[in-house]
């Protein structure tokens, strides 16, 4: 069984919504940082939200006000609804572990799953 699972993308015209889920198999889930990473074609994968174990989130300044991570201790997934999506937002998304909320801080080396690929296009 995979470490994280993402799934929920697609293709999605701008200007529309996609809702993303990862399921966490991590047993100290509940304590952790989660986040959502994406990796745009030809550059490096970074973290554009988080939450922590309490629910506080943190977003990179490119999604604020269109993106909203949450989190279900109990069912161990994080969700990334997305909205007024734009054509920059084309991506694989990741979710994983943060090393921090505030600052936003990812991790430098982990186990990723597949990721989910999110293509915004007319």
């Amino acid at each position: 069984q995979a470490l994280f699972v993402e799934s929920g993308g697609g293709l999605v015209q701008p200007g529309g919504s996609l809702s993303l889920s990862c399921e966490a198999s991590r047993s100290t889930f509940s304590l952790e940082n989660m986040g959502w990473y994406r990796q745009i074609s030809g550059t490096q994968r970074e973290l554009i939200a988080a939450t922590t174990a309490g629910g506080t989130t943190n977003y990179v300044d490119s999604v604020k006000g269109r993106f909203t991570i949450s989190r279900d201790n109990a069912k161990k997934t994080v969700s990334l609804q997305m909205n007024s999506l734009k054509t920059d937002d084309t991506a694989t998304y990741f979710c994983n572990v943060a090393r921090s909320v505030d600052p936003l801080v990812g991790i430098t080396f982990g186990s990723w799953g597949l990721g989910t690929r999110v293509t915004v296009s007319s």
